[in-house]
């Protein structure tokens, strides 16, 4: 009896052109019928098609590192006990060939009807692609060599109503896989892996910190006042107080009151979220590390972050110049640090002090000098700051390989930032950039209270309220009056520091469930 290898079905055919989602297999939706009646026929043979529990399974990753023979039965190979989704079926007659699918990799089944009892032959007959079972057998490999588990006992554990998706090399239809993940992680090897990568970026963030004394807290998602960040938050009501909340959109404010409390080193990952718009890099709800240390500055922050990413970059275990794109990034600490006056002095070609040089650079790059603060008012002439950045994020930000730690900032641009001593002009800021992408964010943290409260009421001109961070905050600013000490603060966007890490050109690959239109009816 021939035991070969069967081939792998061919590639599902391309999605059609404007982007429609569809099944990405050439099964057609009354198939689910079908499946249907071959779940009354499981039922029929006195099966529950929904499972039952099966313990002590090994994952398929392990199996395939067992020592492997061609079957012989004078010389039985190791016994396994397995659980997957079928995601390859063929039929021969009296030999099945099969191969099933868990996080950690698939691997063949073959199937004999002489090997298995009659009433597992028949549940054979009703496997479909998606379902998912359970077997016992002879671990080892066919004539051909590929490694297989010759099953002994088959087991049913689930029935998947839905067609699945032939291709088992992955789904081309994109806007089809971020509204199945679920099939996207089965079908999508690179989704599978930058899930994982995902959990140990984050799982080695959380023991980096706790090894130096962080503690992690969790603060409120639900705030009276939108303020730590320049967004536009989220509204939402809370019908029993009758009060009007903003959805969060920083974690910065509640954890600085923690440290006037008492808990020096503080830190919290949590979800924010900001009602602006989508890009590459830019989702609406995303994943944000906010951490505090008393007594520190804006040069402990650069310190600490440069030995975090490090960390995560070497708990993926592929060096420390790995690829992103068609670039690289060289992760050998120490990372460069620039100042944001020099940067602007190199790239924009003036000095970023000179007001009448930076409007003429600003008007050379079309840049617009007036804007109305809110809608419907009437234009004003836009800060000089304000073009100072807006010029930087213009021709300077792209121009920044990395990755860098860029220093310095004008003060008017950062309300919560302590200035230094011998330049009030400057804010003790920094923020760390690779291939143009700002990773990280962080101050020396103003904790006066008298110079806190003069800059929540300052909007600069030109600048839009969802820009502005001009947001009385009394409760925070009475927090401060009680003594904040001295101390660094640091904010980095984990789904970015994901991309970068996972070589992933979009955010929305680097979040389980980014958020997306309402599917058509």
């Amino acid at each position: 009896m021939a035991d070969e290898t069967p081939p792998l079905p061919p590639p599902a055919s391309p999605p059609p052109a404007g982007g429609t989602p569809r099944r990405p297999a050439d099964e057609t939706p009354d198939l689910a019928e079908i499946r249907l009646q071959k779940l009354r026929q499981i039922e029929a043979l006195g099966l529950d098609p929904w499972g039952q529990r099966f313990d002590n399974t090994r994952p398929i990753g392990d199996i395939r590192q067992l020592p492997a023979e061609n079957f012989d039965d004078a010389k039985p190979g190791p016994k396994v006990r397995a659980a997957g989704r079928v995601v390859r079926y063929r039929t021969g007659g009296k030999l099945l060939f099969l191969e099933i699918w868990d996080q950690t990799g698939r691997v063949q089944l073959m199937i004999r009807v002489n090997k298995v009892t009659p009433q597992e032959w028949q549940v054979a007959q009703l496997l479909d692609l998606g379902d998912l079972i359970g077997v016992d057998g002879e671990f080892g490999k066919t004539k051909t060599g590929e490694l297989t588990i010759q099953v002994e006992t088959l087991t049913f554990l689930t029935k998947s109503l839905e067609p699945h998706p032939k291709d088992v090399f992955g789904m081309g239809d994109i806007e089809f896989r971020l509204r199945h993940r679920y099939l996207d992680m089965i079908y999508t090897p690179d989704t599978l892996r930058r899930a994982h990568q995902r959990v140990k970026i984050i799982r080695t963030i959380r023991t980096h910190l706790d090894a130096q004394g962080y503690m992690e807290v969790e603060t409120p998602t639900l705030h009276a006042i939108a303020g730590g960040a320049a967004a536009r938050p989220f509204e939402t009501h809370h019908n029993a107080l009758d009060i009007d909340l903003f959805v969060r959109i920083a974690l910065e404010l509640p954890l600085k009151r923690l440290l006037v409390g008492g808990l020096e080193k503080v830190y919290e990952l949590g979800r924010v979220f900001r009602n602006e718009g989508i890009s590459p890099r830019h989702n609406p709800e995303f994943t944000m590390l906010e951490l505090y240390q008393a007594y520190g500055d804006y040069r402990s922050m650069m310190d600490l972050t440069e030995g975090l990413i490090v960390a995560c970059v070497d708990a993926l275990g592929s060096g420390r110049t790995i690829p992103f794109g068609e670039k690289t990034v060289n992760f050998e600490p120490p990372f460069q640090r620039a100042k944001y006056a020099d940067l602007f002095l190199e790239h924009v070609g003036c000095d970023m002090a000179d007001e009448v040089a930076v409007r003429a650079a600003a008007r050379a790059e079309n840049i617009e000098l007036e804007m109305a603060p809110t809608k419907g008012a009437p234009k004003v002439a836009k800060a000089h700051v304000v073009l100072v950045q807006e010029l930087f994020e213009d021709l300077v930000e792209e121009k920044l390989v990395g990755p860098v730690f860029v220093h310095d900032y004008p003060a008017p641009l950062c309300p919560l930032t302590k200035r230094k001593r011998e330049t009030p002009a400057i804010a003790e800021r920094f923020e760390l950039y690779v291939h143009g992408m700002e990773l990280a964010n962080a101050y020396t943290e103003l904790n006066d209270p008298i110079t806190q409260e003069q800059t929540f009421t300052q909007q600069l001109a030109g600048m839009s309220e969802e820009d502005s961070m001009a947001k009385m905050d009394h409760d925070f600013i009475r927090a401060l009056r009680h003594g904040m000490p001295p101390a660094g603060g640091l904010g980095i966007g984990i789904d970015r520091l994901v991309m970068l890490l996972t070589n992933t050109q979009t955010i929305r690959d680097v979040i389980l469930f980014p958020l997306l239109r309402s599917e058509a009816k």
